[in-house]
C-alpha cells in the first residue's frame, strides 16, 4: 500500500511539470499586458519597461518558466501583481469557500442520487424510474447558472428561506454558514447529482441481473438486504469513480456559481485574474486546482481497495 501511495505521488510530477508548461505558455502568448493593465493604457513606453523589467517579464519567457517553476519546487508560487500579497497567501485566503462549497454540493449530490438511482434500479420500468429519469435529463441538461438564477428567484427572493448572495464561514458561524452554502452548493451539484444517479442506475441493474443474487433470492434473502447490503456494494465501484471524478470537477467548475452568489472561491480569484492578467495567480490557482483532481484520483483507487478487497491497489 505505502509503496502504491508513494509509486502515485511520484508519476503525478511529470503531470504537474507538463500542466505547468502548458499553463505558462499559454498564458504569456494570450494578448494583454499586466504592465499596461497596472499603469493605464495611457502610460508611457518608458514607465511600461521599466515596470515589466521590475516584474521580469522583460526575460526570454524560458527564463522567465524556469524562475517560476525553481519558485514551485521551494513552495513560492511568486507575488500577485495586483492583491499585494503572495499567490500562496491568495489561494488559502480563497480556496476554504470553494472546497466548502464543492464538499456542499457533493454530499447533496450523494444524498439524492444514491437513494433514488438504487430504487430507479429496483422498480425499473415503474412511474418512479420514469421520473427519476426524467429529473436527471433536466438535470444534465439545464446549465448550472440557470438553475442558480431560477432558486436565487424562488427561495432567496419570494420565499425568502436563504441569502442570494455573500459568504459566512461555517466554522463560524455553522447554522448561517450553511445556509450560505447550500443554494450555491444545489446549483453546482446539480448536475453531478444526476450524473451519479444515472450511473448508480445503471450499476445496480447490472448487479441485479447476476447469477449470485438469483442465488441470493432463492435461498429466501429479503429484498431489502438483498438491495442494500448485497447489491449496492458490488455496485459501488462506478459510483465511486464518478463521485472522484466530479469531486475534482466541482472544484474547478465552481468559478461560474461563486461569482453568481459572490462567493470569494478560487473560481471568482481565478477569473478576476484573467481579466486582470495576473500571471502568477492565474497559473497557481490552475496548478493548484490540477494537483487536488491529481489527489482526488488517487483517493479514489485507494477507496477501491477497501470496498471491493479483490481490487488490489499495490498492483493497480
Amino acid at each position: 500500500m505505502i509503496r502504491f501511495i508513494l509509486k502515485r505521488l511520484l508519476s503525478l510530477i511529470p503531470v504537474l511539470f507538463v500542466v505547468s508548461v502548458v499553463i505558462f505558455s499559454l498564458i504569456h502568448l494570450t494578448p494583454g499586458d499586466p504592465a499596461r493593465r497596472i499603469l493605464g493604457e495611457k502610460a508611457s513606453d518608458e514607465a511600461v519597461a521599466k515596470l515589466h523589467s521590475s516584474m521580469g517579464l522583460d526575460e526570454p519567457i524560458v527564463i522567465q518558466y524556469l524562475n517560476w517553476i525553481g519558485g514551485v519546487f521551494r513552495g513560492d508560487l511568486g507575488d500577485s501583481y495586483f492583491l499585494r500579497k503572495s499567490v500562496v497567501q491568495a489561494i488559502s485566503d480563497n480556496a476554504v469557500p470553494t472546497l466548502q462549497l464543492a464538499i456542499i454540493a457533493i454530499i447533496v449530490a450523494i444524498l439524492l442520487s444514491v437513494p433514488f438511482g438504487t430504487l430507479a434500479a429496483r422498480y425499473r420500468d415503474s412511474a418512479f424510474d420514469r421520473t427519476v429519469t426524467g429529473f436527471t435529463l433536466v438535470g444534465m441538461t439545464v446549465p448550472s447558472f440557470v438553475l442558480a438564477l431560477c432558486m436565487m428567484l424562488l427561495f432567496g427572493l419570494t420565499l425568502r428561506w436563504l441569502p442570494i448572495s455573500g459568504y459566512v464561514n461555517p466554522i463560524d458561524d455553522p447554522i448561517e454558514g450553511i445556509r450560505t452554502l447550500l443554494m450555491p452548493g444545489i446549483a453546482l451539484g446539480a448536475i453531478t447529482a444526476a450524473l451519479i444517479t444515472r450511473t448508480t442506475r445503471a450499476a445496480v441493474l447490472d448487479v441485479l441481473n447476476a447469477d449470485y443474487i438469483d442465488s441470493a433470492r432463492s435461498r429466501g434473502v429479503s429484498e431489502s438486504r438483498l438491495l442494500f447490503s448485497h447489491t449496492l456494494k458490488n455496485a459501488s465501484l462506478p459510483v465511486i469513480t464518478i463521485v472522484g471524478l466530479s469531486l475534482g470537477g466541482l472544484v474547478t467548475g465552481a468559478a461560474v456559481t461563486e461569482t453568481i452568489f459572490n462567493i470569494p472561491g478560487l473560481g471568482q480569484l481565478l477569473v478576476t485574474s484573467i481579466s486582470r492578467r495576473d500571471y502568477p495567480v492565474i497559473q497557481g490557482v490552475i496548478l493548484f486546482v490540477t494537483l487536488i483532481y491529481l489527489l482526488t484520483n488517487l483517493l479514489v483507487d485507494l477507496l477501491y481497495g477497501l470496498v471491493d478487497p479483490r481490487v488490489r491497489v499495490g498492483k493497480a
